[in-house]
């Protein structure tokens, strides 16, 4: 019936056929390159000042507020754009028409030495350092397009982007199960993530989990703070898309017990339990996480840090709200004292006693890993 109905509707007056018009098929994978410079074979260039068409499906939202710059990269990563307005909630997007389904979308930075990603309002990855950083990101598209911009790291920095490659994974907009991180520079990404010399251990946390089980999306960024966390976009991002069956590991303390912050501890654990319960909300799991000592923290060859970073309140918080907690004060000084005061300093940045290099991260990420599968997580 249905072949018949269709033969009919290409029959005019007195039975002669007509064609139908062809039906445009959108894209389903882009490679843009941006700037003024030559564009690399197999991608799309964008300048500046292409505006958003209904015709490309592509372009800026507000061109007036773009400009054409160099980079140092190569290839596509030779020249890029710059965003005169930012913020994860400005127009000045690019934009790129998209059907509804979950999407993978690849970002890579011009000369820009800390900047984060937003698309659709919010935060999607945090602070990339480093001329031509490169991240990756999943991020489902219900409303038909993506709108994307490359927003603030740090005050006062460029904010470039060189290359934009989008893929879709599934026609369906559903995140997979998803592993969320919060926390502070311990924790935090360092660029490039395949061979940075710093680490933190959200960043390393992917080598320990199966990527069949969970992706991972490390929200955390150097000097954060627990109220910063919580107001300032970061868990709003979080709150848009996680959903029951993820996990949120949340690790704070180390900041907010700094002068300079002017956060009490009182007012740290209220500040903590109020994202936990939002989280919990969501029907996701929150885990709470310790912050490891420093590598000094040695007394006749025994490493303990058990009063450092508000960590009884993170403790206290968890027993109180009854959520899962991962340790990482404790189990890391019992592994800083199994391999001694020389080997632990080797795992921290040269001249640091705080903050872990890629090894140390590393160690760090291992011993979360392990303590999440045994609480069955």
């Amino acid at each position: 019936m249905a072949a018949g109905l269709a033969a009919a509707a290409l029959l005019g007056g007195a039975g002669v056929a007509v064609t139908a018009p062809a039906a445009y098929a959108e894209p389903s994978n882009y490679r843009f390159d941006f700037g003024n410079g030559p564009v690399e074979h197999g991608y799309t260039g964008v300048g500046a000042t292409d505006a958003y068409s209904p015709e490309t499906r592509y372009g800026f939202n507000t061109p007036e507020h773009m400009a054409n710059v160099s980079a140092k990269g190569t290839g596509a990563g030779s020249d890029a754009v710059r965003f005169l307005q930012f913020g994860t909630k400005s127009a000045n997007t690019f934009n790129v028409d998209l059907k509804e389904g979950l999407y993978k979308v690849t970002v890579t930075l011009g000369d820009t030495s800390r900047a984060s990603i937003a698309a659709e309002g919010v935060f999607q990855e945090m602070n990339l350092t480093g001329n031509g950083a490169t991240a990756s990101f999943e991020i489902p598209v219900t409303d038909g397009q993506l709108n994307l911009l490359v927003t603030e790291g740090k005050v006062g920095t460029a904010f470039t982007l060189s290359s934009l490659e989008i893929d879709k994974v599934s026609r369906h907009p559903e995140m997979d199960p998803t592993i969320w991180v919060g926390g502070d520079s311990t924790v935090a990404s360092y660029y490039p993530l395949e061979n940075s010399i710093q680490g933190g251990w959200g960043q390393m946390l992917p080598q320990y989990v199966d990527p069949a089980a969970f992706d991972i999306r490390n929200m955390a960024t150097g000097g954060q703070i627990a109220r910063g966390f919580r107001n300032d976009g970061q868990l709003e991002a979080i709150l848009q898309y996680i959903k029951p069956g993820d996990l949120f590991l949340l690790e704070m303390g180390i900041n907010d017990t700094a002068a300079k912050n002017a956060t009490t501890e009182a007012e740290f654990k209220e500040i903590m339990r109020d994202m936990v319960r939002q989280v919990a909300a969501t029907g996701a799991t929150p885990v709470l996480v310790t912050p490891q000592g420093r590598a000094m923290d040695f007394v006749d060859g025994v490493h303990s840090s058990v009063n450092r970073w508000y960590r009884n309140s993170t403790v206290a918080l968890a027993e109180e709200e009854g959520v899962h907690l991962v340790d990482l004060n404790v189990l890391a000084s019992a592994y800083f004292t199994e391999i001694g005061p020389e080997a632990t300093l080797a795992l921290f940045m040269t001249g640091d006693t705080l903050h872990p290099n890629r090894a140390g991260a590393s160690e760090l990420a291992r011993l979360v890993a392990e303590d999440l599968s045994r609480q069955g997580l």
